[in-house]
């Protein structure tokens, strides 16, 4: 081959001239529109749709009118789309409204603090002690009900076949017997009936006559007063009116009360979980002694069941589904 100098290129006349006349080689315009195309994206995690991790994501309410998901749906008819299953199902109304009023979270008052007021803290030790001593008394109200009259004995298997034989002797010796008959009576006879005479009817008529007359002439003499007495009507329709309203406002907060009130869902009623509280010894002298107290999942368990999301529930009994054997094995037979 022959040699070339370094500062020497191959083919330089021609790439001078091509440069002039504008004509770029097919590598250097394919390396220029490399460069000016834009970097391509980053690679997404498997198992993501696209657009999930994009933080720059344009979000939308599935419930409003403008939702995108139905834009391609916009136009078409409405028969078509619901026997089709595209058209979204209308959502109810209920569930726009939330099933109770009451807040998620209760805040405890001052005396639950870890160092409370003297009077708040009293006040809440006063509450725990009158729920504790309702709980007492509603125990004693179902013990007192469930056990026997004072002198009374236990029912044994004689005194409850005896109970339940009572009066099946009386009513076999009353069938025995024969019955007697009834004395047979004539039928008592009917009042005789007086015809009305002509006259009779005359004058009824006319009676009836002068009541509707003495009527129509009372209503209208009524209708002249009240003329004159339209100051009071307006009084008493006043008067009626702010009655109307002041009933429609006591409903309306019957109603905010009873809505605020957890609902009996299921078979079991809400009970209220017992306060938590500390007696005036036990309340810690900094946060570093202070003792935890109650469940955050109790709590909350407590929380969805007084506003309405579930129903009340206990927890469920243990009921062996095998009857007990006791058996003596070999060994300890022969050491007894």
């Amino acid at each position: 081959p022959r040699s070339i100098l370094a500062h020497q290129i191959p083919h330089g006349k021609r790439r001078r001239r091509r440069q002039e006349q504008g004509v770029v080689s097919r590598r250097e315009r394919r390396l220029q529109e490399r460069l000016q195309r834009e970097p391509p994206a980053p690679p997404r995690p498997r198992g993501t749709e696209p657009g999930r991790l994009d933080p720059l994501r344009d979000f939308y309410d599935i419930w409003a009118d403008d939702n995108p998901l139905e834009r391609p749906l916009a136009g078409q008819d409405s028969w078509f789309l619901e026997q089709t299953k595209k058209q979204p199902v209308k959502r109810p109304e209920r569930l726009r409204k939330k099933p109770s009023e009451a807040p998620a979270v209760e805040v405890i008052g001052a005396g639950g603090s870890y160092n409370p007021p003297f009077e708040e803290h009293q006040a809440l030790l006063l509450r725990a002690h009158d729920q504790e001593l309702r709980r007492v008394k509603a125990q004693e109200r179902v013990e007192r009900q469930l056990s026997l009259p004072a002198g009374a004995e236990r029912p044994t298997p004689e005194t409850r076949f005896r109970e339940e034989c009572e009066g099946l002797l009386e009513e076999s010796d009353a069938e025995a017997e024969d019955p007697e008959q009834p004395e047979q009576r004539d039928p008592p006879a009917a009042p005789p009936q007086h015809k009305k005479t002509e006259q009779q009817r005359r004058r009824e008529k006319e009676a009836r006559a002068e009541a509707a007359r003495r009527g129509r002439e009372k209503a209208a003499r009524c209708r002249r007063q009240e003329l004159f007495r339209l100051r009071s009507i307006r009084r008493q329709v006043t008067r009626w009116e702010a009655e109307l309203l002041r009933r429609r406002r006591q409903r309306q907060h019957k109603r905010r009360l009873r809505d605020a009130q957890p609902r009996r869902l299921g078979r079991l009623k809400y009970e209220d979980p017992s306060l938590e509280v500390q007696l005036s010894d036990e309340l810690a002298e900094s946060l570093r002694l202070l003792k935890p107290e109650g469940n955050v999942l109790r709590d909350r368990f407590k929380s969805l069941q007084r506003r309405n999301l579930i129903e009340p529930r206990e927890r469920a009994r243990f009921k062996r589904k095998y009857r007990l054997k006791y058996v003596e094995k070999r060994a300890f037979r022969e050491v007894t």
